[in-house]
């Protein structure tokens, strides 16, 4: 399938159109991270997920790609959970970022090529806010702060589709130092206590626009293929992105793409609605392969409802799937090579359509069964090289080292015991001890395991945590 086959929705003008790289080739890629404040929920996730989907996807398709996802490690949210915890800001940070990390590993999130820290980018800030302060985009009111002048700008809120005269200053706004009440900060004059930086108008800390902007220019230049980010970040967050990016002269992103939430009952998921569904929590439920696939199951742009249903029935539906390419590999004897279907390509470049792709997987599943069940071992590699690359663009492949290791000595130690169980169950069978034999068979499923007896011994499979 051609690279130049693939289209995706732009936020920006609201369309689906050809992707075509700035440069030949290649593609940066600049996704809004983890405001390191917390532990992930799913809903910090599907972004990081989403994106690492689209990245795949561009690599397989022959593009170098650059992609960047910063860490915002200054922000009210971490000073007050500093307060809470009784511990430095800096150690809020650290700590929830390695939080988020362990996430991304257990989900199978590919590291990004850069993972640039706010913090470690005081200085580009700087250089940004002087650009604009020179050119008449920004000022300073003497207090410290400094404040970008939205009236100044052409094109303010063509994103979200707003009107400027519509917003509405925040409740608890101090309007004592702005020209207009909708400016917003690019710097935040230093209050007693907090952490702060030198800069020519005061010492003080970023505002949350401001290091975006920094960032992606310092790693992807004036103008850069993909921006990414929750849909939650269109207003304000992306917004300012562009604002202070393009008073600066800069041509900044070219796509904006935003993934949709994830909801229960039909609410954003946050931590005020008290509904948030932790990463690490939900893992001693399903294995990351499985929370993997239920994430990237539905499309980009669309809401995913969650419901502990729903993500056991995905679960399932995947270890079918994880069922098939085991038998495979039996009958095949030999590693499966991964191959892409056409109908599958065709649903990844149509705006990644996930849901399509997996539909392309289940009729392959079928055929394959079907060739099982005939001994065509050429049909069964050919269906399961198919299935097998599909779920490597999902990040989803059970072969894959980071499954395979992902459990440590744990599985091994499991992997005896049940054997072990099996070997006295086998023994039972032969010496016509069924009581005893359905008994060890119905403790092993009683652990949420699945024993399935073939051709070639008993196979069992973990289907519950």
């Amino acid at each position: 399938m051609s690279t130049s086959d693939l289209h995706l929705y732009n936020t920006a003008d609201r369309t689906v159109s050809k992707f075509v790289p700035l440069q030949p080739g290649k593609v940066g890629i600049y996704l809004c991270g983890a405001t390191v404040q917390a532990p992930p929920h799913i809903g910090h996730i599907r972004s990081g997920v989403t994106f690492d989907i689209l990245r795949r996807w561009l690599i397989s398709s022959g593009y170098d790609v650059t992609f960047i996802r910063n860490v915002t490690d200054i922000d009210d949210k971490i000073l007050h959970k500093a307060v809470h915890e009784e511990i430095p800001w800096w150690a809020v940070a650290m700590k929830y970022e390695r939080a988020f990390s362990e996430a991304y590993a257990a989900l199978n999130v590919i590291p990004p090529t850069y993972e640039p820290r706010a913090t470690g980018h005081i200085s580009q800030m700087i250089e940004l806010m002087q650009i604009l302060i020179d050119n008449g985009s920004a000022y300073a009111p003497g207090n410290g702060d400094v404040y970008l002048s939205v009236r100044s700008l052409k094109e303010y809120l063509t994103l979200s589709g707003q009107k400027l005269d519509d917003l509405q200053p925040a409740e608890d706004a101090d309007l004592t130092y702005k020209k207009d009440p909708r400016d917003f900060a690019l710097w935040k004059a230093a209050k007693p206590g907090d952490p702060s930086w030198p800069t020519p108008w005061g010492a003080g800390r970023p505002g949350w626009h401001l290091e975006c902007s920094a960032m992606a220019h310092a790693y992807l230049g004036e103008s850069f293929d993909i921006h990414g980010g929750g849909l939650d970040l269109v207003f304000p967050h992306h917004e300012n992105e562009i604002a202070q990016s393009t008073a600066a002269g800069w041509g900044f992103s070219k796509i904006w793409m935003h993934n949709a939430w994830v909801t229960t009952s039909g609410e954003k998921m946050s931590k005020s609605l008290g509904n948030s569904l932790q990463v690490h929590e939900l893992l001693k439920k399903v294995r990351g392969i499985e929370l993997r696939w239920y994430l990237g199951s539905a499309h980009y742009r669309s809401m995913l409802e969650f419901s502990f249903e729903a993500l056991e029935e995905a679960s399932v539906n995947f270890r079918r799937i994880e069922g098939f390419l085991t038998r495979a590999t039996e009958i095949l004897d030999t590693e499966i090579l991964p191959t892409l279907s056409a109908e599958f390509s065709i649903a990844m470049n149509d705006d990644l359509s996930v849901p399509a792709g997996l539909a392309s997987i289940s009729e392959e599943v079928r055929l394959g069964n079907t060739a099982l069940a005939s001994s065509d071992v050429k049909a069964l590699a050919l269906h399961a090289g198919r299935v097998r690359g599909a779920l490597q663009i999902l990040g989803c492949d059970p072969f894959d080292p980071v499954f395979a290791t992902s459990a440590g000595a744990s599985t091994e130690v499991i992997d005896g015991l049940i054997s072990l169980a099996l070997e006295q169950r086998e023994a039972a069978r032969a010496r016509k001890d069924f009581a005893t034999s359905d008994l060890i068979r119905d403790n092993i499923a009683g652990l949420g395991i699945t024993l399935e007896d073939t051709p070639t011994g008993p196979r069992w499979s973990i289907t519950n945590k």
